[in-house]
């Protein structure tokens, strides 16, 4: 090509190809084998696809490396020829298509999470898609895409590696119906984490048909300017009368969408699973046909930060934002003393009762003196992620300590901090643009806190200036003016107040502040602080960080947003107010105390307290409950009340598996306690990813859960044979076999198993079903006996098959 990628982006609209398998799949080739071994293999076969994309109109073309990383590739026994296949997918793309397309790279998940929802570390992740991206940048490629995520922590690692290598990025993300990754991610979360990783485009793909693809990219425009890409599949996938999985949505409907996907700002169409050359052809020609979008899109004037599943916004003229500062040593020795002894439970509980109280933020420090903080700091932002959905400052002088909290959140955090000195500027600026992090500046420099507005005011465009430099934009720089001493410096407040005004309308900029400094050495510190705090607002501070669960200060927060026309209609006041008129009216208004031992361990599974439950456990035996009893009546009753809080999307999967581990450390205490006939289990199962398929994420958090609720569970892994299933299931006496999968071209083999047990003369032996394209019609139509849908839906149902009491 004679431009680059993203000077092509800038220029015009882009049409991606569309379905790599689907057109293997019309071209004859059966399912079965490594996809990315066909690179090498059969190589001509992968150059039509190309080439029917290219003559289709596509001006962007992807390799055949979806699953070409290292740890999927271990699969078949081919990681020693990572770099050999990736070279060959390019090449083969280039052979095909010449100057006559982009080539883009194509990136998928590892199949692995990272910790702590997984065994992966972040640095592993890194490594194994740099790994990845400097073979396809070896080949040729002119970009990459990053698609069919699912986890943002791992998106996040994917897209630090692939910049790292120095091509652009492109980024997609997986959603389903509730408009949310199988973690719980949003689309406006990741639009807003991928965004400050300072990628190309972004997007999503697969999972969902076209309207809900507009839909998810509706969400992301709201946050980020970036061109958005939309690869829908050819509508949700359905069993034909030839017993044959399609997809139904024809070329001409899919294009009819383009109109609409150009007008959120859509700048790439391409297609996912279903979608054929011909798909492609209609679709891309009313894309670059649709008009221009008429209306200017708002600038995002704006900082957005985000947890795995929330976004918060705040800047210049919107509404301001509260930062917890519980989750902090200082002046409290008993969270000291947990922080040495590498112990989470106040961090956790304060993360609970800040998000309860109204915060938006959660400021988390363990600077505790003569530890290792880079390790506590890892400990406390996993036990913060895990309790509360907010989006996370970390604060730490230490640069190391400050690097593995970064690496440790799901989502975008703000550093806290750095200032106008030279050292930290050179060291503390790099951090946040590596790992797409918003930045605290403290208007104080080498020769100190200047005494006026206009001195803070300068320190503050000097960070600024060197953000920019440093490849930040200005929505990537909070600045706190900084609240001196008012008893000390009688003119402090007045100075500070001027130089948020002077920061806001000058610079443009997001403020912050330290509000409780301002009444150091005052009597009744709290009034002073009420009504510096609402001052400050009124003069334009975006952010504060402050104690949420003092009452004046929230009441002074609310009230100074009603009056300065921050909360329309006086929504958040009135709610505020009217919660606590129903509190001074209502009796046992606090929450409930736990009614004695099995109510305990309960709460604890509930709240993943990992910590407590061996001790809990310890306590309910030493009260003589029997081992059987705290297990069904105190462990499995936590994690049913799990099950409804996942159902009603009010947990997500990352708590799921906490609770999950957490039941699983209670019963590993029980164990010393019970002998097998004690602890009859509800039945057994035998749990199995079809052959030809090496997808296993959620038939693995099945396994965990089953186990935990009482079954006998037999994991059979991945790509397993029907005689391998119905072997297994003749030896060990199964009642329930499982079958999970997640390719259209392998879903086919669940019919094979069932139809192989009834065969045997097992046609007694339950069968339930799941997996992303795994519908309930298509469950019926396959002679299943039940569909599984979500994990925890699954145990329910295996416990419907064989008549196990179902708790509701």
């Amino acid at each position: 090509m004679s431009m680059d990628f993203k000077e092509a982006l800038d220029e015009r609209r882009l049409v991606f190809d569309g379905g790599m398998g689907t057109m293997l799949q019309e071209l004859g080739l059966k399912a079965g084998g490594c996809p990315d071994e066909l690179n090498i293999t059969e190589p001509e076969l992968i150059k039509k696809v190309h080439s029917a994309y290219l003559s289709a109109g596509a001006n962007v073309v992807t390799t055949n490396t979806f699953g070409a990383n290292r740890i999927k590739l271990e699969e078949y026994g081919l990681e020693g020829r990572l770099e050999e296949i990736n070279i060959a997918a390019v090449k083969n793309a280039r052979s095909a298509v010449g100057d006559n397309a982009f080539i883009a790279g194509d990136i998928g998940p590892s199949g692995r999470f990272i910790e702590p929802v997984g065994d992966m570390s972040f640095e592993e992740a890194v490594e194994i898609f740099t790994e990845q991206a400097e073979a396809l940048k070896k080949g040729g490629a002119d970009l990459f895409i990053i698609e069919t995520m699912m986890d943002i922590k791992e998106m996040r690692a994917a897209i630090i590696a692939a910049t790292s290598v120095g091509l652009p990025v492109v980024a997609t993300m997986t959603f389903d119906n509730s408009m949310r990754t199988i973690l719980g991610t949003s689309p406006e979360a990741f639009a807003a984490v991928a965004s400050a990783l300072g990628v190309a485009a972004l997007g999503a793909n697969c999972s969902l048909g076209i309207e809900g693809i507009f839909d998810a990219l509706s969400a992301m425009s709201k946050v980020t300017d970036l061109p958005l890409i939309a690869q829908a599949n050819a509508g949700i996938p359905v069993l034909n009368k030839a017993g044959e999985t399609t997809f139904p949505a024809t070329p001409s409907e899919m294009a009819d969408y383009m109109p609409k996907l150009a007008d959120i700002g859509t700048r790439i169409v391409g297609g996912c699973c279903g979608t054929t050359d011909k798909h492609i052809e209609a679709m891309g020609k009313a894309f670059l046909n649709a008009p221009e979008k008429t209306a200017s899109k708002d600038s995002k004037n704006f900082t957005a930060l985000a947890s795995r599943g929330t976004v918060k916004v705040f800047g210049p003229g919107l509404r301001p934002v509260t930062i917890g500062e519980r989750i902090n040593p200082t002046g409290k020795k008993t969270l000291a003393e947990e922080i040495k002894e590498g112990k989470t439970t106040r961090i956790r509980a304060e993360a609970k009762d800040q998000t309860e109280a109204g915060a938006d933020l959660l400021d988390v420090n363990v600077g505790v003196p003569n530890i290792d903080e880079p390790s506590a700091m890892k400990r406390a932002v996993f036990a913060v992620n895990e309790n509360s959905t907010l989006p996370i400052v970390v604060d730490s002088s230490d640069l190391t300590s400050l690097e593995e909290g970064l690496k440790a959140v799901d989502g975008r955090a703000l550093i806290n901090s750095v200032s106008g000195e030279e050292e930290k500027l050179a060291t503390v600026l790099p951090l946040a643009k590596k790992y797409g992090a918003a930045v605290l500046g403290l208007t104080l420099d080498d020769d100190g806190i200047p005494q006026s507005a206009e001195g803070r005011v300068k320190v503050a465009k000097k960070i600024l200036d060197r953000a920019l430099k440093a490849g930040l934009r200005k929505e990537d720089i909070v600045i706190d003016c900084l609240a001196m001493t008012v008893s000390a410096e009688p003119k402090a407040a007045k100075e500070t107040l001027r130089a948020i005004r002077m920061v806001t309308e000058d610079l443009g900029l997001a403020t912050t502040l330290g509000v409780s400094n301002i009444s150091f050495g005052l009597p009744a510190r709290g009034v002073v602080n009420s009504n510096f705090f609402a001052m400050a607002i009124d003069n334009g501070l975006t952010s504060a960080i402050i104690n949420v669960k003092n009452e004046a200060m929230m009441d002074a927060f609310f009230a100074a947003c009603t009056l300065l026309g921050y909360d329309p209609n006086a929504e958040g006041y009135i709610d505020r107010f009217r919660e606590r008129t129903t509190a001074e009216t209502t009796t046992n208004v606090t929450k409930k105390a736990p009614q004695g031992i099995r109510e305990e361990i309960a709460n604890a599974v509930v709240e993943g307290s990992e910590d407590e439950i061996v001790a809990l456990v310890e306590r309910a035996l030493s009260e003589g409950i029997a081992p059987l009893a705290v297990g069904n009546e105190a462990l499995i009753l936590g994690l049913d009340e799990v099950g409804r809080l996942f159902a009603s999307n009010r947990y997500f999967l990352p708590q799921v598996i906490l609770s999950a581990d957490t039941v699983k450390k209670g019963f590993n205490r029980l164990k010393k306690e019970m002998l097998e006939d004690d602890s009859p289990k509800l039945g057994r199962v035998i749990l199995a990813t079809v052959e030809g398929d090496i997808h296993d994420i959620g038939k693995n958090i099945l396994c965990t859960l089953l186990e935990n609720h009482g079954f006998d569970v037999i994991d059979l892994g991945k790509n397993v044979s029907a005689e391998t299933i119905i072997e297994t299931v003749r030896e060990k006496e199964v009642d329930v076999v499982g079958l999970s999968a997640l390719m259209t071209t392998t879903v086919m083999g669940m019919e094979t198993v069932i139809n192989s047990l009834k065969e045997a003369g097992l046609g007694d032996v339950k069968t339930i079903v799941g997996g992303a394209v795994v519908t309930e019609e298509f469950a019926g139509k396959i002679g299943a006996d039940a569909f599984g849908g979500e994990a925890t839906e699954a145990v329910d149902k295996i416990k419907a098959l064989l008549k196990v009491n179902v708790k509701k």
